[in-house]
């Protein structure tokens, strides 16, 4: 069976503990994560908001993520976002990555930006993070709780003190995966 080839938008990257969740459902085997350089770099810049250090510190997780998956990154074939038109003339460069990557969905939370019947025509769905990760789970159960426990040790450590699964996935977001883990 082939893996699904999932496009991570920039807003479902820059949420820490979500991506954490989405990158290490990936490394159980169980989608193939895809992203653009664009992508990265808005994931970068959004930030700055954190305040100092902490695009520095994106970038040194984007280089990381390069190495951990090195696939994942897809360059946008010439011409295609030129035909595209998508409500936000900023997110074309998401689908035309999408298109580019062979992918089969969007995981993002711009429900209005990427209208269904858009994404359609051009074979790509899209999904949001937590109904993607929940039907993981449904799918493989145990996978999707031994991810889901690495980042939850490692929120614990970085944060120095203990986390309930279904309260630190409803802080990321994630409710429906959080109340399935609990």
């Amino acid at each position: 069976m082939t893996k699904r080839r999932m496009l991570l938008d920039a807003c479902v990257l820059f949420p820490t503990v979500m991506r954490e969740v989405l990158l290490a459902v990936a490394d159980e085997g169980l989608y193939e994560p895809r992203w653009s350089p664009r992508i990265l770099e808005e994931w970068a810049r959004a930030t700055v908001k954190l305040g100092d250090g902490a695009e520095a510190i994106a970038r040194g997780e984007i280089v990381q993520l390069g190495l951990r998956f090195p696939s994942a990154s897809i360059r946008i074939r010439e011409g295609i976002e030129g035909r595209l038109w998508l409500p936000d003339p900023a997110d074309v460069h998401v689908l035309a990555a999408a298109i580019s990557g062979s992918c089969d969905a969007i995981v993002t939370m711009n429900v209005s930006d990427f209208p269904l019947n858009l994404l359609r025509d051009e074979g790509i769905e899209r999904v949001d993070p937590d109904g993607f990760l929940y039907g993981l789970w449904l799918d493989a159960p145990e996978s999707v709780e031994r991810a889901c426990a690495r980042v939850s040790a490692e929120a614990e450590r970085l944060s120095g003190m203990p986390w309930e699964m279904r309260k630190l996935m409803k802080k990321a977001r994630l409710p429906r995966l959080g109340k399935a883990l609990a």
